[in-house]
């Protein structure tokens, strides 16, 4: 059987030269790939007992879902700023020229539910801190974080101290 890593397709000089792009897609294409991927982060969580999974636009989507399904639990989307129907709350983060925004339900999280975050690539770590931001204003509890793939290099995970973090493939540059 293929490790994960294998799945995952490299692409040089992309979006710039001396970038090194991991593309997700190569795993999600492969039915094996990604029953892999899927099953390699619940392994990451199955000592936990979360009463939901947060899921951040858009793979966080992806691979969150199948995850709160596998666990009978709800799942919980953050989105971009603008695109929920109901009253929302929101956090910015900044971006390497300028800042965004993520929002999520107010009413998705009662106070006190424990809460794994999942998405596919932690970099430099702004839109996870954001998203604990908000499970934690809802009063969520923030149990872990799950991704399937790191960039080491971008020390996104200094952001996050004090809470547990996993990935399933960690690439030590950027």
């Amino acid at each position: 059987m293929k490790k994960i890593e294998e799945y995952v397709r490299s692409i040089p000089d992309f979006p710039e030269p001396g970038i090194i792009f991991r593309d997700v897609t190569s795993v999600l294409q492969d039915a094996d790939g990604l029953r892999l991927a899927i099953d390699s982060l619940q392994e990451k969580i199955k000592d936990i007992c979360p009463d939901m999974i947060v899921g951040l636009e858009s793979r966080g989507f992806i691979f969150g879902m199948p995850l709160a399904y596998n666990l009978h639990i709800p799942f919980i989307p953050i989105r971009k700023k603008g695109k929920l129907p109901c009253e929302t709350v929101e956090a910015s983060y900044e971006l390497e020229y300028g800042s965004a925004s993520i929002e999520m339900h107010k009413d998705a999280i009662k106070p006190g539910q424990k809460v794994v975050i999942v998405d596919d690539l932690i970099a430099t770590g702004g839109t996870v801190e954001a998203a604990v931001h908000l499970i934690e204003e809802l009063g969520g509890e923030v149990v872990k974080i799950v991704f399937l793939m790191e960039l080491a290099g971008l020390k996104g995970r200094e952001k996050l101290t004090g809470y547990e973090v996993e990935s399933v493939i960690c690439y030590e540059g950027k």
